[in-house]
């Protein structure tokens, strides 16, 4: 049981999630190759509450959603190709997706329309509720998922109230932060 040691990803990645990728030839190839440092994707931690974790899983969500008051991850954190453990919410990592594309959004009245007529249905967010809840935000982080796969369950202890975890910057990600 891994119990929040977030400096080590790569043991994480190892030890933890490649043994429950086993038998699936595209994530057990892809996180060999992370390991091996073949491929330099970011490496996240989402955790999320249901029923859209569900949506995820069964493949009807397939754009995720981030939206926030200030810029913080994922905003400006995540890149194609970057891969998302997918966490319940007080609960362990049961998914493992990519992703495809990302786009980043400055709120502001045409932007809002843009995200509700374009992404509502990929977001599963028809109920009015889901944009009330946000409707403060200043900034959106939307991500088309790909790969997406159930996994058995995987402990993750968490004790800060973030809902999204960088735990390994992609490349071009690392490459900002050393200028």
């Amino acid at each position: 049981m891994m119990k929040n040691h977030l400096s080590n990803w790569n043991g994480f990645l190892k030890k933890e999630v490649l043994p429950m990728v086993k038998g699936n030839d595209y994530w057990e190839n892809h996180i060999s190759a992370i390991l091996k440092k073949d491929i330099h994707y970011g490496v996240h931690l989402a955790i999320l509450v249901e029923p859209y974790l569900q949506y995820i899983i069964d493949g009807k969500k397939t754009v995720e959603s981030r939206f926030s008051i200030n810029r913080i991850a994922p905003y400006g954190h995540v890149s194609k190709g970057d891969i998302i453990l997918l966490k319940k919410s007080s609960g362990p990592i049961i998914g493992i997706c990519q992703i495809s594309t990302v786009w980043y959004y400055r709120l502001d009245p045409s932007s809002w329309h843009e995200i509700k007529t374009s992404f509502s249905e990929m977001l599963c967010a028809q109920d009015p509720e889901f944009w009330k809840i946000r409707e403060r935000a200043s900034f959106a982080s939307l991500m088309r998922l790909m790969h997406v796969y159930k996994i058995s369950p995987i402990e993750f202890k968490k004790k800060d109230r973030r809902g999204w975890i960088v735990l390994k910057p992609s490349t071009s990600q690392q490459e900002l932060f050393t200028k």
